[in-house]
């Protein structure tokens, strides 16, 4: 499948800003299930953008920006061409052994209620690692709401477990604090998702994928109940959502910061009318 995307991210400041700078993991590669058309990084101020690699072998770019600044938009394009692996993830940029994802941080220590709920998930799949995430996800999906409003970008895997509701970047963290719990690297995907109702979103996507004996990394999405498919885009990978997410950055001067995201993902023209 041929995925189009763009994502727009745009700030406003109430005050001009002297100087901003932005980190962007922002541009997807080719790996066994996706391979990248074309890709580019758009900013519409004077700036300058080093392009670089991150310690997971995610692309990344240093957008400095030199103000007076009212506003700036940082935006990504292109197209990418996806097969559907059943989840398996072969192909990709590996810096770092699976252990270390199994070190927990702040955002996806699990708590006792999730260590409990994790041991749960596993007790009927017994060795079967594989089967075990999939009751993971499954239970997670049964279990916890979808709501947009529910949580921000620091809540954390416990905290979005007791509230029993959150975002994609909740699901994840949810998963990864269940999944190393009980001796699973784990790891945070950001990326794209293709919708079946509509082109327009209000953000990007995450998802989990889980390092299993004897197959390797697979990805599971427990927002959407499925692993991933050809309707995903994988762009970044961290042990959470700071190390792999889309942009952060900070700005010198500058009162009353406003953010604003826009982002598209339609299937492309058909492989075949080529």
């Amino acid at each position: 499948m041929r995925l189009k995307v763009r994502h727009e991210t745009t700030y406003h400041y109430g005050s001009a800003a002297r100087s901003a700078i932005q980190m962007l993991r922002m541009t997807p590669r080719s790996s066994g299930s996706q391979f990248v058309r074309r890709w580019r990084v758009e900013v519409d101020a004077e700036a300058r953008l080093d392009r670089d690699e991150d310690a997971f072998g995610n692309i990344t770019h240093t957008v400095f920006l030199a103000g007076p600044l009212t506003s700036v938009k940082v935006a990504v394009e292109g197209e990418v061409d996806t097969a559907d692996a059943n989840g398996i993830v072969t192909g990709t940029v590996e810096r770092q052994p699976p252990a270390l994802f199994l070190r927990d941080t702040a955002l996806t220590a699990p708590s006792p209620e999730l260590r409990a709920y994790a041991r749960a998930c596993a007790a009927d799949a017994g060795t079967d690692w594989l089967a075990a995430m999939h009751a993971l996800m499954g239970r997670l999906a049964d279990d916890i709401s979808f709501d947009s409003s529910a949580t921000t970008s620091s809540t954390t895997a416990a905290q979005a477990f007791v509230a029993k509701r959150g975002v994609c970047q909740d699901f994840a963290h949810m998963f990864i604090a269940c999944a190393r719990s009980i001796g699973v690297p784990s790891r945070y995907v950001s990326g794209y998702y293709l919708l079946s109702d509509r082109i327009d979103q209000s953000a990007g996507h995450a998802w989990v994928e889980t390092h299993l004996p004897d197959i390797g990394w697979v990805a599971f999405d427990a927002t959407n109940r499925v692993c991933a498919t050809d309707r995903y885009v994988r762009v970044a990978v961290g042990p959470d959502y700071l190390d792999a997410a889309p942009i952060r950055g900070s700005q010198t001067g500058g009162i009353g910061e406003s953010l604003a995201i826009q982002v598209q993902v339609q299937q492309g023209r058909p492989l075949t009318e080529e």
